[in-house]
């Protein structure tokens, strides 16, 4: 069974720490918690579940947000949980109206969560996180700033050959070989011996 969540991510200053204080705006899981889409693709997550059967699932959110924790962090299932349990922002993250020592859900849950969230899906996400710069109206500057980086990279570029063009009628010849084998050794190589 999937209960429909609240649409929309709650604001960063409502977000409840009984112990005081808010939550920096400047904090990078508070940043990603305004890239990260949640209604567009909530509706494909609940289609999974049966209407009336079953325990509520998870929130998309959480299950989300719980996986890109877990990338980010590099975390193993179990440690992933207790980050989440620990820090706040990373409850913000996951869509948490108030901070709790709880964890909000087992470690075994991640395994549901990477197998509802198919790569399909992810694919999906990833498009709609990356696209929204592009269509309002950012496309102009982007393509400015291309335009000069490749003239940047063509003069490092040409810089780069002139240098080694001087370089290569400074240097003298090559003299010698090189044995690229680690079997290979000269055998007229006299070692030190000790001297009584």
């Amino acid at each position: 069974m999937y209960r429909q969540s609240p649409t929309g991510q709650l604001s960063f200053e409502d977000f409840y720490l009984p112990f005081g204080g808010k939550l920096s705006g400047k904090n990078r899981w508070v940043r990603l918690a305004e890239l990260v889409p949640g209604e567009q693709f909530e509706s494909a997550y609940a289609e999974q579940f049966s209407a009336g059967q079953g325990a509520p699932a998870k929130p998309f959110r959480m299950a989300l947000g719980a996986l890109i924790i877990k990338e980010k962090l590099g975390a193993s299932d179990e440690e992933t949980v207790e980050q989440i349990r620990e820090n706040p922002y990373l409850q913000y993250f996951l869509g948490l109206s108030e901070y709790s020592d709880k964890a909000p859900f087992e470690a075994s849950m991640m395994v549901h969560f990477r197998k509802r969230l198919n790569l399909e899906i992810v694919g999906r996400i990833n498009e709609r996180i990356v696209k929204p710069p592009k269509e309002s109206g950012q496309k102009e500057i982007e393509e400015k700033q291309d335009k000069k980086e490749e003239k940047k990279e063509k003069e490092e570029n040409l810089g780069e050959k002139n240098v080694e063009k001087e370089q290569r009628e400074t240097e003298p010849a090559n003299q010698g070989k090189l044995l690229l084998d680690a079997t290979v050794a000269p055998s007229d190589i006299r070692y030190p011996e000790s001297v009584q």
